[in-house]
């Protein structure tokens, strides 16, 4: 048993005597972080005075941590479990969201322990082997103690597991030459680690605000980009307000169509406000209805109905932003629509880009295609506008991520759409993250990368976009806790954003945070059953946990990165597993050789797998920017052409 003095910011460890040494390592830890803890064994003396003390400290403390262990499953008796009674009996008094019991496990005891206290298993556990690499829990620790609320909130609300040291031994350390990467290690401060956004209305600051896709009322509801589209922009202007949290489209829009009470929006959102309405065109007028309202007790805050010329679309959008500005209290930071994020003051541009933006995102190839046209067209009308070159650009990536076009055609193309982009807008932070992507996925230069991201979030650092891209440069660098805090600040503002929680799953996977990885995926799984992409990632962590047979009923073959052959070869189907490689050859061989190279791994096959990763280097294919840590190159760590391959892309073992 290990207890802190004071009572206000004091933590209580609690242990089994046979892991006295792991406890007083993560004591330390806690110790060397300014954190107040009690661990004087030679004060440990028994008897009632001894037993009132702690009693007292269980009672005052600010958080209390269990060790849990073999020792403490074996052991049917013992003090730690009338603390555990104590800890668990304090914790039903206080009101559910309030941060407690912070369970750390020291090896490999199952989460569903039966000899844990129920209470425990309703919270996240956080595993340290041995109470080693705990600096992401310190950390953590640090912030539920903190006076400010809004670190507390981040470090209380957090979604998925910390950093644990369940990293495999054989993967190898990857670092940049110098100079050293100062995005990676300074652009996001320790202490702004984001929180999910599920937190309750109460828990979130009343300058937050979602903005609900608003409803086509028009005759022949032939509208709904026209509708779509002033709701996204009404909250891009939103979002230049100084101090104002507001939520990105993606996240907003989620819940489209669906029957869900305002409350439970913002719950799911953390927000306290959500902006509602409805659009109605008819000849060359238009009429809008916005309503704000305050979820915690759905009271209108402020409401008006616009009723003008079509034509006069963006000055009632100022109109609205400024309104909801004076109800919130809050400084709206730009003027004009048109004149902040390299918009346009042609009503027929407008409309095709809204056009556009409502196909994107729905990513096949005959939507796709779509709002390649009406992108085009918008350009044509209007070659100042600055958001139809950079979402065009951002088509030609998606149509490359997606297999569509070959990497080379896709990135290639949006590179040049990009730098036409902020010729005419240079405060686009979308194109900034679009060219970052570019010199990413073709050059493998990721010191312009990191210049192009390091642009974008000064201009907007909370861009959902621009944090996802610079999530993706560090992981591809192998900085699994960078790209995990970047990633967790896009999910901030995004919280529902499928590319971000994507992201992240790959982050814990490369890591070797597989059982993470797996509950990342099946999450994203259940909100977004069709995303691309998250079924095959999802056999790829089942198979690196050994569940080669649930891969198998997991991938679908028709994947762009099916496992296929990969698959076959680990359930021991030798003579299917070499047709399908054939088939893989033939079918991705030309736009995706990395994913052959993987299978030719897989199998040791050595010599083939290298030919192939030549082969995507040549191909400009973006898989290579997934190569370290992705345990399926795992046999070719050893062999010295392996490193030579990682000094051709710019990187170091």
């Amino acid at each position: 048993m290990v207890a802190v003095t004071g009572s206000g910011k004091a933590v209580f460890l609690s242990y089994a005597s046979q892991d006295a040494e792991t406890a007083k390592r993560i004591c330390d830890a806690l110790r060397a972080a300014g954190i107040e803890v009690w661990f004087d064994q030679s004060e440990l003396r028994g008897g009632d005075a001894w037993d009132a003390s702690i009693r007292r400290q269980i009672k005052a403390c600010a958080l209390f941590i269990p060790i849990i262990s073999h020792h403490t499953h074996t052991r049917d008796e013992g003090y730690f479990r009338l603390e555990w009674k104590l800890a668990v009996d304090r914790s039903h008094l206080m009101v559910a969201e309030r941060p407690f019991l912070l369970p750390v496990v020291i090896d490999d005891t199952s989460d569903q322990d039966e000899k844990v206290p129920d209470r425990f298993r309703d919270v996240q556990w956080t595993r340290l082997p041995d109470g080693q690499r705990a600096e992401a829990f310190v950390e953590r620790v640090c912030r539920l103690l903190s006076p400010d609320p809004t670190m507390r909130n981040a470090a209380s609300a957090l979604s998925s597991p910390l950093p644990t040291a369940s990293i495999r031994s054989t993967s190898p350390a990857t670092r940049l030459d110098a100079p050293t990467f100062v995005l990676a290690e300074h652009s996001v401060p320790a202490n702004e680690t984001p929180s999910r956004a599920a937190a309750d209305v109460e828990a979130v600051g009343d300058k937050s605000i979602a903005v609900l896709p608003f409803t086509d009322m028009s005759e022949k509801k032939d509208q709904e980009y026209m509708s779509d589209g002033i709701a996204e922009q009404l909250l891009d202007l939103l979002a230049q307000a100084p101090g104002l949290k507001v939520i990105a489209r993606t996240s907003s829009f989620a819940f489209k169509g669906k029957s869900v009470e305002i409350v439970e929006i913002a719950k799911k959102l953390g927000v306290a406000n959500v902006l509602e309405g409805s659009v109605r065109t008819s000849g060359g007028r238009i009429r809008i209805t916005a309503k704000l309202i305050r979820a915690a007790d759905s009271s209108h805050l402020w409401s008006k109905t616009f009723d003008r010329p079509l034509g006069d679309v963006f000055a009632v959008q100022d109109e609205i932003a400024g309104s909801i500005a004076q109800a919130l209290e809050i400084r709206l930071g730009g003027g004009e629509l048109s004149g902040v994020r390299g918009g346009t003051l042609s009503l027929e541009a407008y409309q095709l880009f809204l056009r556009a933006v409502s196909a994107v995102n729905e990513p096949t190839k005959v939507a796709l295609e779509s709002a390649n046209g009406y992108l085009e067209r918008a350009i044509k009308l209007d070659p100042g506008y600055g958001l139809a070159w950079a979402g065009l650009g951002g088509v030609f990536i998606v149509k490359a991520d997606l297999g569509i076009i070959g990497a080379s055609e896709g990135y290639g193309r949006a590179r040049q759409l990009e730098e036409q982009a902020l010729k005419v807008s240079p405060q686009l932070a979308e194109a900034h993250a679009h060219l970052g992507s570019t010199y990413m996925a073709l050059d493998h230069d990721w010191a312009a990368a990191e210049g192009e991201l390091k642009r974008a979030l000064a201009i907007d650092a909370t861009n959902p976009w621009s944090l996802n891209e610079a999530g993706r440069l560090a992981y591809a660098l192998g900085r699994w806790r960078d790209a995990e805090r970047y990633l967790r600040r896009g999910l901030v503002r995004d919280p529902l954003n499928p590319y971000l929680i994507f992201n992240l799953g790959a982050t814990y996977y490369l890591e070797g945070r597989f059982v993470d990885a797996e509950k990342t995926y099946r999450t994203l799984l259940r909100q977004k059953p069709d995303f691309p992409y998250t079924s095959g990632w999802l056999a790829r962590t089942l198979l690196a946990l050994g569940k080669a047979d649930e891969a198998m009923a997991t991938n679908p073959e028709d994947s762009v990165y099916s496992l296929l052959p990969v698959l076959l070869q680990a359930t021991g189907h030798q003579a299917e597993a070499d047709r399908a490689l054939a088939a893989q050859i033939e079918k991705r061989g030309g736009t995706y050789p990395s994913i052959v190279a993987q299978s030719f791994a897989y199998r040791g096959d050595r010599d083939h797998a290298f030919e192939w990763l030549e082969r995507a280097y040549s191909a400009k294919d973006i898989g290579l920017c997934f190569l370290i840590g992705e345990p399926l190159y795992r046999n070719l760590w050893p062999d010295p052409r392996w490193k030579a391959f990682l000094h051709k892309l710019n990187l170091q073992e």
